[in-house]
């Protein structure tokens, strides 16, 4: 029998990309349950937003054993991590220079996690919120782990309908 290395990439792709899927549709779901499960009256919003810092702390845990502080440009090695782990939840994503080593760009060029909101009815700013407050949680927790001060801000957002999620990610002196 012989190897077809361009169909077994493909598959490999394809469960790949249902995976991601499913890693999506899960926090969904889970953001679903936990709000009809919620007391009556309760903000849905703060539940949904809950979740994503969950989602933010479990990402910071991911990144200690790869945070290295003795390379020359942290910041963008910080960046990098993100990247990495966007790119596997089938994000575009790319680090871009900022005005000094302190300072880069995150880019998302696409992102499925917006649609994957709307699937489950999600509002859009509930998204955009969730995902600031994930990423903002990320970096409060690798901060605390490198003893260093970094800051990331939303400058633009796909779910606002402004095509791309521009991040600003630094490093307080």
């Amino acid at each position: 029998m012989s190897f077809d290395a361009e169909k077994e990439i493909a598959k490999l792709w394809a469960k790949c990309q249902a995976i991601q899927d499913e890693n999506r549709r899960t926090f969904y779901q889970s953001r679903a349950a936990a709000i009809e499960m919620a007391a009556e009256g309760a903000d849905e919003t703060a539940v949904a937003l809950k979740a994503w810092e969950f989602k933010g702390k479990d990402v910071a845990k991911s990144y200690f054993p790869r945070v290295r502080l003795d390379k020359p440009n942290f910041v963008e090695s910080i960046a990098k991590l993100f990247v990495n782990s966007w790119r596997n939840q089938g994000a575009v994503v790319k680090v871009e220079p900022g005005a000094d080593e302190n300072e880069v760009f995150i880019i998302w060029e696409r992102c499925p996690w917006p649609t994957t909101a709307k699937q489950y009815g999600a509002p859009m700013a509930e998204d955009v919120a969730g995902c600031d407050l994930a990423l903002q949680t990320t970096i409060a927790d690798v901060g605390l782990f490198a003893n260093r001060k970094l800051k990331i801000e939303t400058l633009k957002a796909i779910p606002r309908g402004e095509g791309t999620c521009v991040r600003r990610l630094w490093l307080e002196q």
